[in-house]
């Protein structure tokens, strides 16, 4: 059995009597077609807006017209005004976050519509035969999809500008947190415009620049990406997740260094260190942590690491009024450098030595069972020696 052939301009094998029909009949089917189309597609169906009714009868009677002059002639199915305006179409329903369905189900319904008033129109002037209502119905259907891949190429040109955009938008974040020093109006109005709801605490995450796509898709909502210093730097607001949920269960076994979750105005400290803990520790394998390296860097000089250290093993202390804090901050760094011995700190600062067993008592309180940890006490020496010379 032959196959049978498809025109690729089917409009030419229609009669003059359907362009003479449509013609006669057409203001009354562009208003049967918007009426229809906006009745009959539930995401146009509650839109209560004048100006939405005068753009649909615009673009329908556009449409018809052009369909209209296609009758009989050998030409492709748009020309360039209507093309345009049917990818501005789509481009517009991009802009209205409806999705490319809306405006494609409306030519699917425009079509129907148009197949059934263009047989009643030509019923009026001529007898219509089985053939010539399939050839009408081919030309409808070829002439439909011409409109459907314009309108969905504007939506399409619309989402790839809409994200490029929104990099971009991002990425103006990122350059302002990472360099620091901008009015806090402007790297808030920034965190705005990029989607962000406000600004708090961040997280800085060194990845490969491998991994920086993966990267952005995975933080879209919480995160911004900035390629620096040879690593993909990601800034996460912080969410209170665990590290695990953060990275999640890909980026999690790739190499990434997390580091301290600071105040928004903190962040390139806060990316500096992790940047030289990543230098540390260059043959990496899976997750570090700055928090485990603070000593390493501070006792190599970065002030920004004593600082979290201070932050980190004595913020219960520092938040006491300032007599009991310097009391209680004096005698844990006597205890420490005199390896515990009362007596001697009781001396060193002229208090008795149950004044010092009731502040170290005090100390275990606020800082917990740390104090038993050598490394801890380590730590708390290098936190309490910043803080002294600070």
């Amino acid at each position: 059995m032959t196959p049978t052939k498809v025109h690729p301009r089917p409009w030419l094998g229609l009669g003059p009597e359907v362009a003479t029909a449509l013609g006669q009949q057409l203001d009354e089917v562009v208003r049967q077609l918007a009426e229809g189309i906006a009745a009959s597609v539930p995401e146009f169906a509650t839109i209560d807006d004048p100006r939405f009714a005068r753009d649909t009868v615009e673009a329908v009677t556009a449409a018809l017209e052009r369909f209209v002059s296609l009758v009989g002639a050998d030409e492709p199915a748009l020309s360039r005004e209507i093309r345009e305006t049917f990818v501005s179409l789509g481009a517009a329903e991009a802009r209205e976050n409806r999705g490319p369905n809306a405006v494609i189900s409306a030519l699917r319904v425009g079509a129907r519509l148009l197949l059934s008033e263009t047989t009643a129109a030509v019923r009026t002037v001529v007898p219509l035969t089985s053939e010539h209502v399939l050839q009408i119905a081919d030309a409808v259907s070829a002439f439909t999809d011409e409109l459907v891949a314009a309108s969905t190429e504007g939506y399409a040109e619309q989402v790839r500008e809409a994200a490029g955009e929104s990099d971009r938008r991002r990425m103006h974040l990122a350059e302002l947190l990472v360099r620091g020093g901008a009015a806090p109006s402007a790297v808030h109005q920034a965190a705005i415009e990029a989607g962000w709801d406000g600004l708090g605490a961040i997280t800085p995450i060194l990845l490969d620049l491998a991994d920086a796509r993966e990267a952005r898709f995975r933080f879209s909502a919480d995160g911004v990406v900035v390629e620096r210093h040879g690593y993909a730097v990601v800034l996460v607001r912080d969410t209170g997740r665990p590290v695990a949920d953060l990275l999640g269960a890909r980026l999690s076994r790739r190499p990434a260094v997390v580091g301290l979750t600071v105040p928004w105005s903190e962040v390139p400290q806060a990316e500096h260190l992790a940047v030289r803990t990543a230098d540390r520790v260059r043959q990496r394998d899976g997750t570090v942590l700055v928090a485990d390296h603070l000593v390493a860097l501070a006792v190599n000089g970065e002030v920004a690491a004593a600082a979290a250290l201070v932050t980190l093993r004595l913020e219960p202390i520092l938040a006491l009024p300032a007599g009991p804090r310097d009391a209680l901050l004096q005698t844990l760094d006597s205890w420490l450098r005199n390896w515990g011995a009362r007596t001697v700190v009781a001396r060193e600062l002229f208090v008795h030595p149950q004044t010092v067993s009731y502040r170290i008592r005090r100390v275990r309180e606020l800082l917990g069972d740390g104090l038993d940890d050598p490394a801890v006490r380590f730590e708390l020496a290098v936190a309490l020696t910043h803080e002294r010379t600070r």
